[in-house]
């Protein structure tokens, strides 16, 4: 198999699938590498990199897809990608369909074979390719959103921490997920006071004990929310349902009850947004805007900003899935792995993930009946 890797053209995403050390485990088990010039130097991978490792490199991205059977990528593929694509190919990459159903037609349309990270789901729940972007996300929403705090970038003027005599700001946090948890631990090493919303009442109490009673956890409900939203500083979207379009749990009304320069951060963005005001989507280079007095924070691509950290973390947990797919072909893998074939959105020109097509309104239809 070959196994392509184009330069990721989303705006300021400097984030690359392929590290030259996954490249080699793939040209060591026998299949062939191409990638695009420049496609790892965002993350500070040289091109020799990649040709030391056995990769034979080209300019343009359109080479990259015409000689690949199988693309990795980081970000969905974007509208001027559509034309590359071709019937059969695997696309392997996050597309966070139910927020993209103009990317979900046109892989349909050309019968690509479309596996996303982001639905990849392991029997106890948990979603192991997105895990270590939601790590990085989660500890770059307090980050981000102590910076935005202060009174030059349009905030309250409040230190997240506080000092002696004057009070930590509050910092709640919706959803106790992963991104939720590494969020809080960040908050809470900054000296913040931390309120986690979370519906799981497991879930709660695993916070309780790992924290140590250092955070505040409570169940996660429309009053709750609400009171919640009202005393924040710094309020953090950490909600996610996996292939389907985040829940909005903080209404506009909601929001119009916050202070005067607080900042919220929806980490769901990518994936619709948990907060009725977040309407868009903003880049790095322009990642905030303000509305009701708020400063919004709405960056699609969060672990973006930190390419190498995140490059490094995410070739970890996906460069066993690819050689799976590069050794054996899709079928054997999806059927052998049932991990894997939850994440195959899309295939033979049908959406083959429930809650994807029921995000986009699309039919669903299960992968075993279009073997």
């Amino acid at each position: 198999m070959i196994v392509g890797l184009p330069r990721e053209i989303k705006k300021q995403e400097y984030r690359v699938a392929l590290t030259p050390a996954g490249c080699e485990m793939i040209v060591r088990q026998g299949q062939q590498v191409v990638v695009q010039r420049g496609a790892g130097e965002g993350s500070g991978f040289a091109d020799e990199e990649y040709a030391v490792a056995g990769a034979k490199l080209v300019n343009d991205a359109s080479e990259v897809w015409a000689s690949a059977d199988m693309i990795v990528k980081v970000k969905e593929p974007l509208p001027e990608e559509f034309g590359f694509f071709r019937e059969g190919q695997i696309i392997f990459t996050y597309l966070h369909l139910a927020a993209a159903p103009d990317l979900a037609s046109a892989l349909m349309d050309k019968r690509v074979t479309a596996i996303a990270y982001e639905t990849i789901q392991a029997p106890n729940g948990s979603l192991p390719l997105l895990t270590p972007m939601s790590e990085v996300a989660g500890r770059m929403s307090v980050q981000e959103g102590a910076k935005y705090l202060e009174a030059f970038q349009g905030g309250r003027g409040v230190l997240l921490g506080g000092v002696p005599g004057v009070p930590p700001a509050e910092v709640i946090i919706i959803g106790g997920g992963i991104v939720g948890m590494n969020a809080a631990k960040m908050a809470l090493g900054m000296g913040a006071e931390v309120v986690v919303l979370e519906k799981s009442g497991d879930r709660m109490r695993y916070l309780d004990d790992v924290f140590q009673g250092r955070l505040r956890t409570l169940m996660s409900n429309p009053y709750n929310i609400a009171h919640a939203v009202r005393r924040a500083d710094l309020l953090i979207g950490a909600v996610l349902v996996p292939g389907a379009r985040a829940p909005q749990l903080v209404t506009e009304d909601m929001v119009k009850t916050m202070k005067k320069g607080a900042v919220i951060v929806d980490v769901a963005v990518d994936q619709g947004g948990s907060i009725a005001t977040i309407d868009r989507a903003t880049t790095h280079e322009n990642p905030i805007y303000e509305k009701h007095g708020v400063i919004h924070y709405a960056v699609a691509n969060m672990p973006g900003a930190v390419p190498r950290t995140s490059t490094l973390a995410l070739t970890n947990v996906t460069i066993d899935y690819i050689l799976q797919l590069a050794a054996k072909g899709f079928r054997e893998t999806v059927n052998f792995n049932s991990m894997l074939a939850l994440g195959v959105n899309a295939y033979r020109g049908s959406i083959t993930h429930p809650q994807v097509a029921g995000a986009i309104g699309l039919t669903y239809t299960p992968l075993e009946h279009l073997w």
